[in-house]
């Protein structure tokens, strides 16, 4: 997919003059300005509104998972569908709180959920097989994973897309993505996940490094993608690449939904211009992706908050939503120093 490069110099300078002519010391509103430039030249605009805000968690579970690579049984993955759409669940408080549509996407959980508004089926399969034995998905199942995340954000409304996930085991398949298509040692990559426990973690990185040898050809974002899966993953990686040719702002929660940034980015690599994120992660990898999804070797991207988040599900995003929203505010609605009759500075 051709994603252009979204740079524009003369947009990028009139919204830049647009804050530093604010009533304020220049720069004195820190990374809410870079946020109000990135939203502004996403959505070409020097007063960018942000219309209908969508939710997006996608769910699947993981054949690894049956090697004990999280703290919790496989059978959360299901309950906790169950719980996002009773509206208990943290996301959906919060998507509540701040007035966002939420939509659960069944990706390939091993579980048949009854028809109700909020839920979407786009099952590839039930659950991905086990990675240590084989590829988790074939080329085919990943292909159409992707459309389907492709086709379910072209059918949503609105100009921003916040992205989460829910599997038990997809921290197990973002670090082996993000140690294959970085580059990276794969210890510096696993995390305690749900919270494992020192001789779990122990386990989890034996385990990954025999995937991650049998996978040894996997070089590809799209052959590593289907190698360590998951369902959950592909689907979010669709959803990007839509949302991104759409022109949409695109909030990314955590390490899971930064993996799904990473794989699209080895497809389009201008995808990362579209994406706001949200929060650093406490999962040990989530540092490392941003740092490879910055916009130059020695750049990271910067996430809005660190607030020591693990959970997933997109409630990071949520949390940083009201700072879009200000972004946007103070673009449109504060005023210049010549509009508001005060002095700019003397010198």
């Amino acid at each position: 997919m051709n994603i252009n490069d979204l740079h524009d110099p003369e947009l990028a300078h009139r919204l830049q003059q647009k804050l530093d002519g604010k009533t304020k010391p220049q720069g004195s509103l820190g990374q809410l300005e870079a946020l109000a430039l990135r939203i502004g030249l996403v959505l070409g605009s020097e007063t960018p509104r942000l219309r209908e805000p969508q939710v997006l968690v996608c769910a699947g579970d993981h054949g690894l998972a049956a090697h004990g690579v999280s703290a919790y049984p496989s059978d959360v993955t299901w309950q906790m569908v169950e719980n996002f759409l009773a509206g208990g669940a943290a996301v959906s408080v919060l998507a509540r709180q701040h007035g966002l549509a939420l939509t659960v996407v069944d990706c390939g959980v091993r579980h048949d959920f009854a028809p109700r508004p909020g839920l979407v089926v786009r099952k590839c399969g039930a659950g991905t097989a086990d990675s240590l034995e084989g590829p988790a998905m074939s080329a085919a199942q990943c292909e159409q994973a992707i459309a389907n995340g492709r086709e379910i954000v072209a059918g949503l409304p609105g100009n921003a897309v916040l992205l989460g996930e829910m599997g038990i085991g997809n921290t197990s398949a973002a670090a082996l993505l993000l140690a294959r298509l970085a580059g990276l040692p794969l210890d510096e990559c696993v995390g305690a996940g749900t919270g494992l426990d020192a001789a779990g973690m122990e386990r989890k990185r034996a385990l990954l490094a025999q995937v991650l040898q049998r996978h040894a050809g996997a070089k590809e974002p799209l052959q590593a993608l289907a190698a360590f899966g998951g369902f959950e993953i592909a689907t979010l990686v669709g959803a990007v690449l839509q949302a991104a040719a759409e022109r949409r702002v695109i909030v990314v929660d955590g390490f899971i939904s930064s993996a799904a940034v990473l794989v699209a980015k080895g497809l389009a690599p201008h995808v990362v211009q579209r994406c706001v994120f949200s929060h650093r992660s406490n999962e040990s990898g989530h540092g490392l992706m941003l740092r490879h999804l910055g916009p130059d070797a020695r750049t990271p991207a910067r996430a809005l908050l660190d607030l020591g988040l693990r959970l997933g599900e997109g409630s990071g995003a949520v949390l940083a939503w009201p700072l879009l929203q200000s972004a946007c505010a103070i673009l449109s609605e504060m005023a210049s120093f010549e509009s508001a009759g005060v002095s700019g500075r003397s010198a």
